[in-house]
């Protein structure tokens, strides 16, 4: 299974690059909703993960464009998480509005985050 996060904090970036890799998935990085984009046609992953506030094209933009591209047959679909420290009610609509199928908040944890995606991806394997 491959997990793309777009997440522009570098800080951000370390921390769930290592909680994908203990949970035995492959990731890769996007720093923001362009490079996402640019990478899901290169590849498409099996989830994104993906930050909300980022530079040029944020998260909500990216997961507009997404759709539209799978709405398209561009790309398969795939789920997409917010990942965000933005909680409250009106964000959590934003993020669904936006095509995301689930909104995360940051501060990561793992046990949270690895139950998520369980759920999405199937059961991942014991650490």
């Amino acid at each position: 299974m491959q997990v793309l996060l777009v997440e522009d904090n570098p800080i951000n970036q370390v921390v769930a690059l290592e909680f994908l890799s203990l949970m035995g998935l492959r990731s890769r990085l996007a720093s923001n909703g362009l490079e996402a984009v640019d990478a899901c046609m290169q590849a498409a992953p099996d989830l994104v993960l993906m930050d909300i506030q980022m530079p040029g094209m944020d998260g909500l933009e990216c997961a507009r464009r997404l759709r539209e591209l799978q709405a398209r047959a561009e790309l398969p679909h795939f789920p997409i998480l917010a990942l965000t420290a933005h909680a409250l009610e009106s964000d959590v609509k934003a993020s669904l509005a936006a095509g995301m199928d689930e909104h995360l908040t940051k501060p990561l944890d793992f046990t949270a985050l690895r139950g998520r995606l369980d759920h999405w991806l199937g059961r991942l394997p014991a650490q």
